[in-house]
C-alpha cells in the first residue's frame, strides 16, 4: 500500500476506527447525554467530548453533573433543568437551539428521557424540527436486567408506579397476566409498601431487587417478595431501587 493510503495502518493518515467516529458538535442541535449511575469511570469517551464542547449543559441535578464534570475537569455553564421546573425551562432551552446554540442534557443518573423530564424537552425539540441525537452509556434497568437471570429476551420497562396506593394495586393488577419480564424503578420510602402489594397482587413470583448498582456497596437480591422485604427492611435503604419481577408463566 502507498504510504498516503488511509487504509493502510501504517501510512500516518491512517484512522483508527474511535478517531474515524469523531465530530464535533454540532450547532442548534440537543444531545441526550448518558452519564454513570454511580462509578464515575462509565462514561464514555464521546460523551466527555459532547459535554466539553456543547455551549450549555441543561442538567436535571447541577450538583451531580457539576461533580462529574470536576472529576474530569471540564468546566462548562450548567443550567438546571428538572420535572419541577420543565415547562418554564423547556421553551428558553428550545429559544438557544433556534439560536444555534449547541445543548446537552443529563439526568440526575444514566440515560436523559427514562423517566425523566428529558422526554419533555425531547417532544418540543422534534415539534419544532430540531435534531436530537442519543449520546449513549449506562442505564439502571438494562444494567440490572442482565444480572437478574430473569429472562432477558422480552421484557417491559414500566419505570415508576403510582404513588398513590389505589393507582399503584390497580396498575399491578393490570400487569398480573403480563409474561414478560417486568421492571420498576422505586423509591427507598415506598419499596416495602409495593413489595406487599406485588405479594398479594401477582403472587410469589421470583423478584430481583438491585440496588447502589456500581457502587462499592452494590447489591443484588433474589427471592420472593416477602423475603426481599424482610431482608431490606433491616437496611436503611438509600437511593432509588431497581426491581425486576419474573412475568407469568
Amino acid at each position: 500500500m502507498n504510504k498516503s493510503d488511509p487504509m493502510d495502518p501504517n501510512s500516518d493518515k491512517a484512522e483508527s476506527p474511535a478517531s474515524a467516529g469523531e465530530t464535533s458538535v454540532e450547532p442548534g442541535v440537543l444531545y441526550l447525554v448518558s452519564t454513570p449511575i454511580g462509578n464515575l469511570e462509565d462514561i464514555t469517551l464521546r460523551a466527555l467530548r459532547v459535554l466539553k464542547e456543547v455551549d450549555l449543559v441543561a442538567a436535571e441535578d447541577t450538583r451531580h453533573t457539576g461533580m462529574l464534570l470536576k472529576h474530569y475537569n471540564l468546566q462548562k455553564r450548567l443550567i438546571s433543568y428538572h420535572d419541577f421546573n420543565k415547562k418554564r425551562k423547556a421553551p428558553l432551552l428550545i429559544k438557544r437551539l433556534k439560536a444555534n446554540q449547541s445543548v446537552a442534557v443529563t439526568s440526575d443518573a444514566g440515560t436523559p428521557g427514562i423517566s425523566d423530564p428529558g422526554y419533555y424537552l425531547v417532544q418540543l425539540a422534534i415539534r419544532e424540527g430540531i435534531q436530537v441525537v442519543p449520546i449513549p452509556g449506562a442505564t439502571a434497568f438494562l444494567s440490572a436486567l442482565v444480572v437478574s437471570g430473569l429472562p432477558t429476551d422480552r421484557f417491559a420497562f414500566e419505570g415508576f408506579l403510582p404513588a398513590k396506593p389505589g393507582k399503584r394495586r390497580k396498575r399491578l393488577k393490570e400487569l398480573h397476566e403480563e409474561k414478560r419480564t417486568l421492571i420498576f424503578y422505586e423509591s427507598p420510602h415506598r419499596f416495602a409498601k409495593m413489595m406487599n402489594d406485588v405479594s398479594e397482587i401477582l403472587g410469589q413470583r421470583r423478584v430481583v431487587v438491585a440496588r447502589e448498582l456500581t457502587k462499592k456497596f452494590e447489591e443484588i437480591l433474589r427471592g420472593t417478595p416477602e423475603e426481599i422485604r424482610k431482608s431490606l427492611g433491616e437496611h436503611k435503604i438509600k437511593g432509588e431501587l431497581v426491581i425486576l419481577i419474573e412475568g407469568k408463566e
